[in-house]
């Protein structure tokens, strides 16, 4: 899977540089069908996927020419949204949105439900190298898949360009552990506990792969996160916010008094399309990538409306238009071309030089690694919170 997201990530930016500013939004009406029984009862569909994926002018645009009324409720982590379903038993949702990496977490959980093909009409449109991480690490039980690619992004470094300048120009998670940033940065916990650790294997202060390394096994687990909790807590001053979804990244810098942090892409790269003064860029260790998919749960009660969405969503044209709303990449293809010149400027600036063929994929995490990261982290932000 690693090889298979930077192939796809820099032959994006192939097409987006071959596209150029003068790509133009297509008029025509996207090839997703709704069937007629649909049509005919109309209905609703129960959706929670990660803020803004479906932004609300599409779903008024798809209520409108289906007459299905869209229910969406956001969450801001893979924790929330896995007990958010094993408290209602899936029942309450209809279309869910795991990260890829996360499928050791939901396999045992009999809370999805595999995908039917050939209701998908728009199937074609999917980026076949993402469409196989689903076919191959989200085949539950020889079923099939159940879960289809849909958005995907990074994690490295965003900063207010008002306020602040990557030393040497090229941002690093040295950054966050800057002394003079102290007091001034905001990260997610466990993903910035994983970014020290990148930073310590530059230092000397881990080996080379140590943080990789640590999920083969509990006991370099143990070995490699608490030396980075040891790190964390010894800097913890520097942390000036911990953020957990897009809105708390975007008011940290807006309201925060935040000036860098370890973000994700979308919600920085959608305030830079708003001219606000913030900027984000892949890390100079790498930036960890993820993609972010549409799941069906067991328990759906709203099929045929959850298929109509899916095919909506997977046409190019509203997948652009999505786009410039969240500040992600899609894996519908062609979607590119149907987003404002914004998005492939940003795009282009975020990753230059061949910072795509440096993403680190995050590795697919099974459930002892979650539990074990989750006490490291508890610990880093109890010590943090003892000194705020």
């Amino acid at each position: 899977m690693s090889e298979d997201i930077k192939k796809i990530a820099v032959e994006s930016r192939r097409k987006l540089i071959k596209s150029g500013a003068a790509a133009t939004v297509a008029a025509s009406v996207g090839p997703w069908v709704v069937s007629n029984s649909v049509l005919a009862s109309s209905g609703e569909v129960n959706c929670t996927l990660w803020t803004d994926y479906i932004p609300a002018n599409v779903i008024a645009d798809f209520t409108r020419e289906t007459g299905i009324k869209v229910n969406y409720k956001d969450f801001g982590s893979n924790e929330e949204l896995i007990e958010q379903m094993k408290a209602g038993k899936g029942g309450a949702v209809d279309l869910c949105s795991p990260t890829n990496n996360r499928s050791g977490q939901w396999s045992t959980l009999a809370l999805l439900q595999p995908f039917d093909y050939e209701q998908i009409t728009t199937l074609k449109n999917l980026n076949r190298a993402m469409l196989k991480v689903g076919e191959k690490e989200w085949n539950f039980d020889g079923k099939g898949s159940h879960w289809l690619p849909f958005v995907w992004g990074t994690e490295a470094i965003g900063w207010r360009t008002d306020l602040y300048s990557p030393p040497g120009g090229t941002p690093s998670y040295s950054n966050i552990w800057d002394e003079a940033n102290r007091g001034k940065v905001m990260i997610r916990p466990h993903s910035g506990m994983l970014g020290a650790g990148l930073y310590l294997e530059t230092i000397g202060k881990l080996a080379p792969g140590d943080v990789w390394k640590a999920y083969s096994s509990e006991d370099e687990m143990r070995r490699v996160w608490t030396k980075i909790t040891k790190f964390c807590i010894t800097h913890k001053s520097h942390i000036k916010l911990f953020w957990n979804d897009t809105e708390s990244q975007k008011n940290g810098f807006l309201n925060g008094g935040v000036i860098v942090g370890q973000t994700w892409d979308g919600p920085v790269l959608a305030m830079k399309s708003k001219g606000e003064p913030v900027n984000y860029q892949a890390a100079k260790e790498g930036a960890m990538a993820w993609i972010d998919g549409l799941a069906l749960s067991s328990s759906a009660k709203n099929i045929e409306q959850a298929y109509a969405l899916i095919n909506y969503v997977f046409d190019p044209e509203i997948a652009g238009k999505s786009i410039d709303v969240h500040g992600s990449n899609s894996a519908v293809l062609g979607a590119d071309k149907h987003a404002g010149p914004a998005y492939r400027k940003n795009f282009a600036e975020a990753y230059p030089g061949d910072a795509l063929g440096n993403l680190i994929p995050w590795p697919t995490e099974p459930q002892w690694y979650a539990d074990l990261r989750t006490e490291f982290k508890n610990k880093f932000v109890s010590a943090w919170k003892n000194n705020n």
